[in-house]
């Protein structure tokens, strides 16, 4: 009889390391391909990690609109890639604020809610928590003479990724200092250190290869990546704690939910943006 693959079969190292093979290729080889396969992953991303959002909130007793925030989401994600293309001119950004003010006339039609206002402001809370950060990203890989840059994205993409695995593995191992105990009792120094190495070896490693920037600005990224990552993870971590769950969903197995996997980027995102804009 032949057997079939399930992924619920293998360790938590296991799961990770399959999803992680898996999704990486996904994301890596999509956003090689074009600008335009690199806007349709990274629209779903942001969609799945908007929603995981707003379910959570939900958990707490909060009402977001889980539905129109995430598109919302989605919009300015499009509205900052057409721009950024140069499909739309930069006038059209300010179509952001009247959609955002959009949140309060739904509101008012909810009879049901109690506080619509605690609904408002997480509503607004996913869109500048997930949503912004994602749409920087647009402004990240077309920041060099306004033409598609995948090595922008994938170069930091790496960083990040060798971060969360030399954190992974060197707390695993020799993690023995907290780090931040109140929020995140299995984080240590140890880890924290493998995966700030990691990461600059990474980042020496791109800088040979992806020219697109200037070397030092690789070193700076991943300075960047290993401060802001790592708190991108102790908020997500306090925000899940708040409402007293582990993961935030079930959709990447031995990594937990979209934002999980994600929320290192969700704050090194703007940082790097202002960084490459700015310099």
């Amino acid at each position: 009889m032949r057997s079939r693959f399930n992924i619920n079969n293998y360790s938590n190292l296991g799961q990770r390391a399959i999803t992680a093979l898996v999704g990486g290729l996904i994301v890596v080889l999509g956003s090689i391909y074009s600008d335009w396969t690199y806007f349709l992953i990274f629209g779903v991303i942001l969609a799945f990690s908007q929603m995981e959002f707003y379910k959570l909130s939900g958990l707490d007793g909060m009402l977001p609109l889980k539905s129109f925030g995430t598109l919302l989401g989605l919009m300015i994600f499009v509205l900052t890639f057409m721009v950024e293309k140069e499909r739309m001119s930069h006038e059209y950004l300010f179509l952001i604020f009247p959609l955002l003010s959009l949140i309060f006339f739904v509101k008012l039609y909810k009879k049901t809610d109690k506080k619509p206002f605690t609904g408002v402001a997480y509503t607004y809370l996913g869109i500048v928590y997930v949503a912004v950060p994602f749409s920087l990203l647009n402004l990240a890989v077309f920041s060099v003479d306004q033409i598609y840059h995948f090595e922008i994205l994938i170069g930091c993409l790496l960083i990040l990724w060798a971060s969360d695995t030399g954190a992974y593995f060197a707390g695993t191992k020799f993690g023995k200092t907290k780090l931040f105990e109140r929020v995140s009792p299995k984080k240590s120094w140890e880890g924290f250190l493998g995966g700030a190495f990691s990461a600059i070896g990474v980042a020496f490693i791109i800088s040979q290869y992806f020219h697109v920037i200037a070397d030092w600005k690789w070193l700076v990224i991943a300075g960047i990546i290993i401060i802001a990552g790592t708190y991108g993870d102790l908020i997500e971590s306090l925000f899940k704690r708040s409402i007293e769950i582990k993961d935030s969903g079930k959709g990447l197995p031995g990594h937990g939910g979209f934002m999980d996997r994600f929320d290192g980027l969700l704050l090194s995102a703007p940082f790097i943006t202002a960084f490459l804009k700015i310099f």
